[in-house]
């Protein structure tokens, strides 16, 4: 099983970034997808999910209404538009999948992948 994100990076606040995880080694369409982030010191912090063919989205009050969560089933993806970034959002942004619903605080997904690093400076 495999899940590498990518698309992070450093932004000017203000900016936006759109984070992608393409996936493997699992059948995609059965899973819910999510973005977790953590900063450094902090606890993990749930970002958005998208349930299995993509009807439901769901997103953190910290990102919601500057983010859209998309999937494509076809290419096995994930994607995460982020807009109006704050130097807040700077954190470890993870993709991850669960067979369930899992909207936290324990966070205990199927599968994650390793991260991808989003710095925003003022």
């Amino acid at each position: 099983v495999q899940l590498q994100a990518s698309g992070g990076g450093l932004v000017q606040a203000g900016g936006s970034l759109r984070l992608s995880c393409v996936t493997s080694g699992f059948t995609f369409g059965n899973y819910w997808m999510y973005w977790i982030r953590q900063a450094p010191g902090k606890e993990r912090e749930f970002v958005a999910a998208i349930s299995r063919r993509g009807v439901t989205t769901y997103y953190g009050d910290s990102v919601k209404d500057r983010s859209t969560l998309s999937r494509d089933n076809a290419k096995n993806t994930v994607a995460l538009q982020m807009n109006s970034l704050k130097p807040e959002d700077t954190a470890v942004y993870y993709c991850a999948a669960d067979i369930t619903l899992n909207l936290g605080p324990d966070y205990d997904m199927d599968y994650w992948g390793k991260g991808t690093q989003v710095t925003v400076y003022s």
